[in-house]
């Protein structure tokens, strides 16, 4: 990386600049949420917010612009900036009545957010690296609700066709009773009144599947999160040690510079004197 490229660098990841950065997706939030709202639909509003989001929207793109001129080819191998691209992206893509859904994804652009912020994004990787426990717990939850929604089906279905008359109708009335929505005056004790034994049922799968396989998922999450924070907590040692041994050695440097600046003062100091006679003129 040439000299101007990595001063361009230094100047675009600053903290001033993401601070800045951090400000005007702020700013954008904001303007984004008014334009949703009756007084933002007004046309001197509607005039001045949209003026404000094009402000921010061009923001983005210098910085980014920037980015990629300081860092070339490198700037596609942080995922951040690819997040950072693709967000801004979708924004410059023209959107017209028939395509609502490309306007509305221009809220996306307060996701980068995440990526301005170090702990955000200490979060969102703590749950990327988490995502291969959660499959496996996921896969347990689901054959779990498959073998509990065959059983209810074949038990209640009959009785309560509106809640268990298909295989697709008892999933989503047991994921129902998981979250704990109205789950017993709603589904339960009505159950109950037809079928006294249904408890026998419902109680065993809430207990595995509300207090058990969910709070997986949080462990999980929690066990990722400490684990990359040890990790970068082990780094920063290293990373001390190794400025602490770079001020010694360029301490060491200065004083062996002192050192030399000083013999050779010396050696001259010496020469001089050699070159006059004793009675300070010079010899013949």
């Amino acid at each position: 990386m040439s000299t101007w490229r990595r001063s361009l660098a230094t100047t675009v990841e600053s903290r001033t600049a993401q601070f800045a950065v951090m400000g005007v997706i702020v700013v954008n939030a904001v303007v984004l949420g008014l334009q949703t709202t009756d007084w933002g639909r007004r046309d001197a509003p509607a005039t001045w917010l949209a003026a404000v989001d094009v402000a921010c929207l061009t923001v983005f793109v210098v910085e980014l612009a920037l980015k990629m001129v300081a860092h070339g080819r490198g700037f596609f191998r942080s995922g951040w900036n690819v997040f950072d691209l693709a967000v801004v992206s979708i924004a410059l893509v023209p959107a017209s009545e028939g395509l609502a859904v490309l306007r509305a994804l221009r809220a996306l652009r307060i996701l980068r957010l995440i990526s301005a912020a170090p702990q955000l994004r200490f979060v969102v990787g703590a749950l990327g690296s988490a995502i291969p426990g959660m499959a496996s717990i996921g896969a347990l939850l689901m054959l779990i609700f498959y073998v509990g929604a065959v059983m209810a089906t074949t038990m209640f279905g009959g009785t309560f066709p509106e809640w268990f008359g298909s295989l697709g109708g008892s999933a989503y009335s047991l994921f129902q009773i998981m979250t704990l929505e109205s789950w017993s005056m709603g589904i339960v004790r009505p159950v109950m009144e037809v079928h006294p034994w249904a408890w026998a049922f419902f109680v065993p799968f809430i207990l595995v599947s509300a207090f058990t396989v969910l709070n997986l998922f949080i462990a999980v999450i929690v066990d990722s999160m400490t684990q990359l924070r040890a990790h970068g907590t082990q780094e920063e040692p290293v990373v001390e040690a190794t400025l602490n041994d770079v001020q010694a050695s360029v301490a060491a440097l200065e004083r062996q510079v002192a050192e030399l600046t000083r013999a050779l003062r010396t050696e001259r100091e010496s020469r001089r004197e050699v070159d006059l006679d004793p009675d300070g003129g010079p010899t013949s």
